[in-house]
């Protein structure tokens, strides 16, 4: 982000208006050393001002923040990078929904094993107790996956993750 360019375009803009800087201090209800320096490139508006001025100016906070007006070649750009962004969160959604159908698949094979082995009477003793018990718990740990996978509880254990082998 230039200041210096910022803040030429900001000078632009208001005499564009055809407003000295002591009108639109009034207006901003902030003084004209302030304009002055936004002006100049030594201070910045906060983004509650530079919003407003994107308003009262009538361009994008984009033009204002990068200190020019964008084309309609930018705006095609910012359209096709839009669309981009837009493919690559399918492709995620879908291998997202692969794993979570082949999860559940498991949970539901390992349930019906269960089942079959309690309804039966296999999981009385033994190998077949072990085998059972195995296939209950691997149902719910499925289940448990499911739900996680399906909140933004993975969004955060990832954050958890990267922070914790950034550190090392």
């Amino acid at each position: 982000m230039d200041q210096q360019k910022i803040g030429v375009f900001l000078k632009v803009l208001r005499k564009e208006k055809g407003l000295t800087q002591e009108q639109l201090a009034e207006y901003l209800n902030t003084s004209r050393r302030t304009i002055s320096r936004w002006e100049t490139g030594r201070n910045m508006p906060d983004l509650d001002l530079l919003i407003e001025l994107s308003d009262y100016y009538d361009v994008e906070l984009r033009e204002l923040l990068d200190g020019e007006r964008k084309s309609e070649r930018m705006n095609k750009d910012l359209e096709e990078t839009v669309l981009k962004v837009a493919d690559y969160s399918n492709d995620v959604k879908i291998r997202l929904m692969k794993k979570l159908h082949i999860l559940s698949w498991v949970g539901v094979v390992s349930f019906i094993i269960y089942l079959v082995f309690e309804a039966t009477g296999l999981a009385e003793a033994g190998v077949m107790k072990n085998i059972a018990d195995f296939s209950h718990g691997l149902s719910f740990a499925m289940l448990i996956i499911a739900v996680i996978y399906t909140s933004n509880v993975i969004v955060k254990i990832n954050l958890f993750k990267k922070r914790i082998f950034q550190r090392k």
